[in-house]
């Protein structure tokens, strides 16, 4: 579980206060000329503001010894500022508190430490919540192959008529199968299955090509006969009445938590000369030399019966009686998740990918199952 969306803007903010090789490196991470980051920063914040079921805030904190350039300040959302009093346990406690109040309680708290040497705090939090517009049933799934074969898990299960809900991509790494969850707030959840031997990464990345529309797709109602993708069996079914073609997806609950150190990672995110505490790298930020000694993202995705949440903190049947006739026949269209699978949520109409996921650990079933309440906000 990752948000791309989450870390971005924080880097744009780096990038417009940064000067020499930590200011290249982190241009070339936002792919933008650092001189203009600031200003698409504050732009996806107002996009993402003007999303309904998302949520964003951006906070900055600061020892009160250090004077802060009033350019890049007055660049910052109003009321961001806070301050560090220097008391490490008073200074972590209330990071994260803000942590947990900005993501409605889904993330604990400040993914990065405070210390008696940390100068300034960047941070930014996400969330986003939706509903089904259809619900999900909910049951024992029991996969009989693949890594998940003999265990009992928490199963969801949906029929619908839309058959292009269910798309099969064909790319340069293998096919993807691509199932749509669509939510009312224009959050959407796109449910990603790729063929065995595929990676992670190459799973996500076709996800984000059928976005893209780099990639050949074949929709549902004009899939073949057979298995004619990743978890995908298209057959003719007997029915007493006319009936439609029908889509039936199943797949596993999952209540991920994860964090990243992204200074591990510290060239894809352009902080590897940043990181370097022997010098300041952001003569735009301050006069008082600063270097990156901690960066990272906390990540949290649910995905039950009802709806979704996740949240991001970076910072920085019944049988007839007889025997019926079974005059007519239908299609079904049956998608199975019962093996790793990836994720993307997404806003419907900007196409905006807010967070995005790998599920490998889905939720047990229950031994005493419980009818699940109603999601609310907070």
């Amino acid at each position: 579980m990752f948000s791309a969306t989450g870390v971005w803007p924080l880097l744009a903010f780096l990038a417009d206060g940064a000067g020499g090789a930590a200011r290249r490196e982190l241009a070339d991470a936002v792919d933008l000329p650092a001189d203009q980051a600031a200003d698409r920063a504050r732009e996806l914040f107002g996009a993402l503001d003007g999303l309904r079921g998302a949520e964003s805030a951006l906070g900055l904190w600061t020892k009160r010894t250090l004077e802060l350039r009033e350019r890049w300040a007055a660049g910052l959302p109003a009321g961001t500022h806070g301050v560090l009093t220097g008391d490490p346990t008073a200074d972590q406690e209330a990071l994260d508190t803000w942590a947990r109040k900005r993501t409605g309680g889904l993330v604990d708290g400040m993914p990065i430490p405070v210390t008696e040497h940390t100068e300034l705090v960047l941070a930014g939090a996400l969330t986003l919540r939706t509903e089904w517009w259809s619900r999900f049933r909910e049951g024992q799934m029991e996969p009989e192959d693949g890594p998940w074969r003999g265990r009992s898990l928490r199963g969801l299960f949906r029929s619908s008529t839309l058959l292009d809900r269910v798309a099969v991509a064909d790319t340069p790494d293998g096919q993807v199968t691509e199932v749509k969850v669509l939510g009312n707030t224009a959050v959407d959840v796109h449910l990603l299955l790729g063929e065995e031997h595929m990676t992670p990464g190459q799973v996500l990345r076709a996800g984000i090509g059928v976005l893209e529309r780099r990639h050949p797709v074949v929709p549902g109602p004009r899939l073949p006969f057979g298995d004619p993708g990743p978890g995908l069996r298209v057959r003719r079914v007997r029915h007493t009445w006319p009936a439609p073609p029908t889509l039936h997806v199943r797949t596993a609950a999952y209540d991920l938590a994860a964090h990243h150190d992204l200074l591990a990672l510290h060239r894809l995110f352009g902080l590897t000369t940043a990181r370097d505490t022997s010098m300041g790298h952001f003569p735009g930020i301050s006069d008082f030399p600063l270097a990156i000694g901690s960066a990272a993202q906390a990540a949290v995705a649910r995905f039950g019966p009802l709806g979704f949440r996740a949240g991001a903190v970076s910072a920085f049947g019944a049988a007839a009686g007889g025997n019926p006739e079974l005059r007519y026949t239908t299609t079904a269209v049956d998608a199975g998740f019962d093996r790793p699978f990836g994720f993307l949520a997404l806003h419907r109409h900007t196409r905006l990918v807010l967070t995005a996921g790998w599920v490998t650990d889905p939720e047990p079933y229950p031994e005493d199952p419980w009818e699940e309440e109603p999601m609310r906000d907070g």
